[in-house]
């Protein structure tokens, strides 16, 4: 008997090389509140309670993409500054990801990687083969507009 996997798990990986040591980098992306001033698909960010940083941090995000759009609850799952925070994604779309953060002499090799699964009744791996290459675009112009947030750094 054979078994269909009606999801799929998708990894997306992008990076960039920000001009400033990782400790400048973490102290503005450890504002999470700001992080939809450089992600052209997070129209919002909401914390769900009081804590706003590390393991436990709760959010909703309203993500844009093109024409859909869909709200997140994402929860921080790993928090080492300057270094390295994680999430989980519940939602329409699931999944973890991380953003790394590694320095290259007086600059940052930042990473943001992410392996996210979309649920079957949206077309699971047909989505997930398109969407792929989307947010892979999508992501690195974010990462543009992060690391032009250091031009002057």
């Amino acid at each position: 008997m054979v078994f269909y996997d009606l999801t799929m798990a998708r990894t997306i990986e992008v990076s960039v090389l920000i001009p400033a040591p990782p400790e400048v980098v973490w102290a503005d992306v450890e504002q999470v509140e700001r992080h939809s001033e450089w992600m052209a698909d997070a129209e919002s960010i909401e914390f769900i309670g009081e804590q706003q940083r590390g393991v436990g941090t709760r959010m909703k995000v309203a993500t844009k993409v093109g024409p859909l759009r869909t709200m997140d609850i994402m929860e921080f799952t790993g928090w080492d500054p300057p270094h390295r925070m994680a999430i989980r994604h519940q939602g329409l779309v699931t999944g973890e990801g991380a953003f790394t953060l590694a320095a290259e002499g007086e600059r940052t090799r930042f990473t943001w990687r992410e392996q996210l699964t979309f649920p079957w009744y949206l077309g699971g791996p047909i989505t997930a083969f398109f969407a792929g290459p989307v947010l892979k675009w999508i992501w690195a112009r974010n990462l543009k507009g992060l690391a032009a947030r250091f031009a002057d750094a």
